[in-house]
């Protein structure tokens, strides 16, 4: 897949807009799938995906061809979402009720891509349990806990990403899953 990537790179570089949105189709979901569970907000998470793209797209020219192009463009992403995590609080909680409608919270306005088994709600409770215990932990943890065990990176390649020393990288890993084991017990 690499070789196909930089191959459309090239394209792109020689002036071929449409060979990046084939670049886009083949990473699309994995990006829109770390903005989202870093920013727990499907909206965001597409508004960030769609500007880790376009910044990917105008500094195209910066990448350098004998680097893996996905993990600079996940570089890009992971850096957009913690900035957005900065910069913006929370504002409002999915098990908040709308206003205007009574017993309705927010997850209810959340599409469902299909009907679930009732043997599956279990396991639907506990991902979203553990996916909003993940939301609270400090924005260093919550990249590489993401990273690491939603994305299933390699610890160099998170060193990439987030441009940190793999040491770093391990010891925040270890320091998430401890913060995260400890919220998990409250609940």
């Amino acid at each position: 897949m690499e070789a196909l990537v930089k191959k459309r790179i090239k394209q792109v570089l020689k002036g071929d807009q449409n060979a990046f949105g084939e670049i886009i189709e083949l990473y699309k979901d994995r990006v829109f799938q770390i903005c989202y569970r870093m920013l727990g907000n499907r909206h965001e998470a597409e508004d960030m995906a769609q500007e880790a793209f376009i910044r990917a797209y105008v500094n195209i020219s910066r990448f350098n061809i004998e680097l893996k192009f996905s993990t600079w463009l996940y570089r890009i992403a992971t850096n957009l979402c913690i900035d957005r995590i900065r910069k913006k609080k929370p504002d409002y909680y999915l098990d908040a009720e709308v206003p205007g409608t009574e017993g309705l919270n927010m997850y209810s306005q959340i599409p469902a891509n299909t009907k679930l088994p009732e043997e599956d709600v279990e396991s639907l409770e506990l991902q979203a349990m553990i996916q909003q215990e993940i939301s609270k932990l400090p924005e260093k943890y919550r990249a590489v806990i993401v990273l690491k065990y939603i994305e299933e990176l390699s610890l160099n390649e998170i060193s990439e990403i987030l441009e940190l020393p793999l040491g770093t990288v391990k010891t925040r890993i270890h320091r998430g899953r401890e913060a995260l084991r400890k919220q998990l017990r409250y609940v």
